[in-house]
């Protein structure tokens, strides 16, 4: 039973209300311990009336465990374990995969599950049975279950998308011509009955519908806004470059700081941009390389600020590295009047947006937001009671977190899954993500405002708005993701300031000390060593850690991830794969001759195949989607906020400043003077307006990475 709360009446102050939101065994579970629930009211470990600190104390040991042995879904029990349940060695040799942890590959800690070891290899675990565990309290909700999002993710990754592999009959098979790609939004893909006529539409609406004049099943996709102001907004070099700042994966365009081959005034005068994936790719050519209809370059893209505020693409350098008996390969790519010049621009261009989609999904999005944000989650079950103020100040931005976490690991990040079949770095794609976390990720470099300033997008200055002045005035996630972070930041200044009036409660407090050290050493023990990992002694380091945290888990994950479907969902726009090599790389005269007589041919067989492509739509449909019972930022207070008067005033000015924002997020849309923002064809930017509908709105951020 999930028991929501108590309330006891009859005291002579007044009724007494007891925060449980969580599930209940029943007493026929001989294994549960009785369960220990405790008052709205937040104690700090110091103030903590004497008869509640065994309670809370014991609270805390039980949802450690200690208990050996494969975990039970309905256990609360949050420990640590590596990233080794991800390859399938018992099933076949290509499905081994390393196991992320240690020295060679670095990664964040996942929960544990406790399952037996694989029988080919000790140091991995044997795949679940079922689901994959994670704590009572931390699965679905009966309402979630049943509602769209989490329904139809779950059938979307075990039902839907095997049929499709299967609908199609060469699983390579490219698009013959770009009209066939429009079809998958006005005729579709047919689909066999499962068990009865009309199964799938009820069992996943959005997608598949009912054709006119049809009694099938039909897969037909919905067409991207971006689609239906402009056919072929794709194509343009403009998109290319807007995108960069107002589309999937705004977090990646650095300022130029260093001269490759440009004037060095320009570089002065903070005009040249660049997306550079040239040393995180490279050591991954020749790997990618050895996968079937697969290929990969390390790539550099230049950009340069126009007068106007809007990034014009100047070049694109592709490199391979000497393998094969061959030397290093590397050109450099520019739009041209040329014909020719101008399609391999285009080919260009494709492999460049191949790289960018996989490292989206697997760095800006799954590693950065998803995967550090679990070893928060635990530390904070393990080491914070529930009694404490910052527990129940984190505690909405973890709903559900590590529940689509193990979803992620059964069927998207897993050995075969999501994104190694349909994503550039194929099989390699978690491995590249555990060498990213070791180069690049970093705790401090995850706050907004210093992501800005690591990155040449911003510099300090106090006589700016949010202490910043922005490289590119017209950047709009930074525009708008700045306003969110100072709201963000406002609210939890007033509620740690309310808890820790002294600076000195904040170092005594053993509690939210050996939660930080935890998330330090043991959530990121890999990096535990890193000098840049902020101290905690102030309220002001409170503050600068905790907002990180909710930013992460709400602004950031909103940025990257309700925008898929109607960014990527026409794929050439963001194809997620590129399948051949550059013309000029062979140089063949059989493949020269080729990209004279049909180019168009030549791009369509560098995108996704058929199958590649209706698997990635239907994935990204869903995870774009909010449920019905989604909880948005500063929308409702949680309960335990509202017990204190202080808090509630400060929560309900929190939600203030948000709903003004809705209206400024508009005005700027609507601002001509906004070229990033407002022109023909252009898509409003609303990634980050705070409140939403339900379904797929590109708009809305939720507490937390809840999809």
């Amino acid at each position: 039973m999930f028991l929501k709360d108590i309330v006891l009446d009859g005291f002579d102050t007044g009724k007494v209300k007891i925060i449980c939101g969580s599930w209940v065994q029943p007493k026929t579970d001989k294994t549960q311990k009785k369960r220990i629930f405790f008052t709205a009211k937040s104690y700090l470990p110091s103030n903590t009336p004497n008869g509640l600190m065994r309670l809370r104390a014991e609270e805390l040991v039980n949802l450690r465990g200690n208990e050996q042995g494969e975990r039970k879904n309905t256990e609360r029990i949050y420990d640590y374990d590596v990233y080794n349940d991800l390859g399938n060695l018992d099933k076949s040799d290509d499905l081994a995969r390393p196991v992320l942890s240690g020295k060679q590959h670095p990664y964040p800690r996942r929960c544990i599950t406790g399952r037996r070891q694989c029988d080919k290899d000790p140091y991995s675990e044997k795949l679940a049975t079922s689901t994959i565990y994670v704590p009572r309290d931390e699965a679905f909700s009966d309402i979630k279950e049943l509602t769209f999002s989490a329904k139809t993710l779950y059938c979307a990754l075990h039902a839907l998308i095997p049929t499709i592999q299967t609908s199609i009959v060469d699983s390579d098979l490219g698009f013959p011509y770009f009209t066939a790609i429009d079809f998958l939004f006005n005729v579709g893909i047919n689909l066999p009955p499962l068990t009865k006529q009309g199964f799938w539409k009820t069992l996943i609406p959005r997608l598949v519908k009912a054709i006119e004049d049809s009694s099938e099943d039909v897969l037909c996709f919905e067409t991207p806004e971006a689609m239906t102001r402009e056919r072929f907004f794709w194509f343009r070099d403009e998109e290319f470059a807007w995108q960069t700042l107002a589309g999937l994966n705004p977090l990646c365009i650095k300022l130029v700081t260093i001269s490759f081959f440009l004037h060095f005034n320009t570089i002065k005068q903070k005009k040249l941009f660049i997306l550079d994936y040239h040393d995180l790719m490279l050591p991954y050519v020749q790997k990618v390389r050895t996968l079937k209809n697969t290929t990969l370059y390390g790539s550099r893209t230049v950009f340069f600020l126009t007068p106007d505020g809007m990034l014009r693409p100047l070049a694109i350098e592709l490199v391979r590295p000497p393998m094969d008996g061959k030397p290093q390969w590397k050109e450099v790519y520019t739009p041209s009047w040329n014909s020719t010049d101008c399609w391999l621009w285009r080919l260009a261009k494709a492999q460049v947006l191949a790289i960018d989609a996989g490292y989206h999904q697997l760095i800006s999005h799954w590693l950065r937001t998803h995967c550090c944000t679990e070893p928060y989650i635990i530390a904070t079950n393990r080491q914070l009671s529930v009694m404490h103020p910052i527990y129940r100040l984190l505690h909405p931005h973890f709903r559900y977190t590590m529940e689509i976490n193990a979803l992620a690991r059964e069927k998207l990040i897993n050995a075969d899954g999501i994104i190694e079949s349909t994503f550039s770095p194929g099989k390699f794609s978690m491995e590249l993500s555990s060498a990213v976390y070791d180069m690049v990720w970093r705790f401090d470099h995850e706050a907004l405002p210093q992501d800005l300033i690591n990155r040449g997008m911003a510099a300090e200055d106090p006589n700016s708005s949010h202490g910043l002045k922005l490289t590119i005035e017209d950047y709009p996630y930074a525009n708008d993701g700045l306003v969110l972070w100072d709201a963000l930041k406002q609210w939890v200044t007033d509620y740690v300031n309310h808890y820790y009036p002294d600076p000195k409660l904040v170092a005594s407090d053993q509690e939210l000390q050996a939660w930080w050290k935890e998330i330090k050493t043991v959530g990121h023990g890999d990096k535990k060593d890193a000098p840049w990992w902020p101290e905690l002694k102030t309220p002001k380091d409170l503050i600068e850690i905790v907002t990180t945290i909710a930013w992460v888990a709400s602004g950031h994950h909103a940025a990257v991830n309700f925008g898929q479907y109607p960014y990527a969902g026409y794929f050439p726009n963001r194809p997620t794969i590129a399948r051949i090599n550059m013309p000029t790389e062979d140089n063949s005269e059989e493949g020269w001759k080729f990209l004279l007589e049909k180019p168009e041919v030549v791009l369509l067989r560098c995108f996704p195949s058929q199958v590649q492509a209706a698997t990635v739509m239907t994935v990204l449909d869903v995870l774009s989607n909010h449920s019905p019972d989604e909880e948005y930022l500063g929308q409702l207070a949680e309960p335990a906020w509202e017990e204190d008067p202080l808090v509630k005033s400060a929560f309900e000015r929190f939600n203030g400043k948000l709903t003004e924002f809705e209206g400024v997020v508009d005005a700027r849309n609507a601002n001509k003077e906004l070229k990033n923002r407002n022109g023909a064809g252009i898509t409003p930017y609303e990634l980050l307006k705070p409140f939403s509908d339900s379904g797929v709105t590109g708009k809305g951020v939720p507490y937390s990475i809840s999809i």
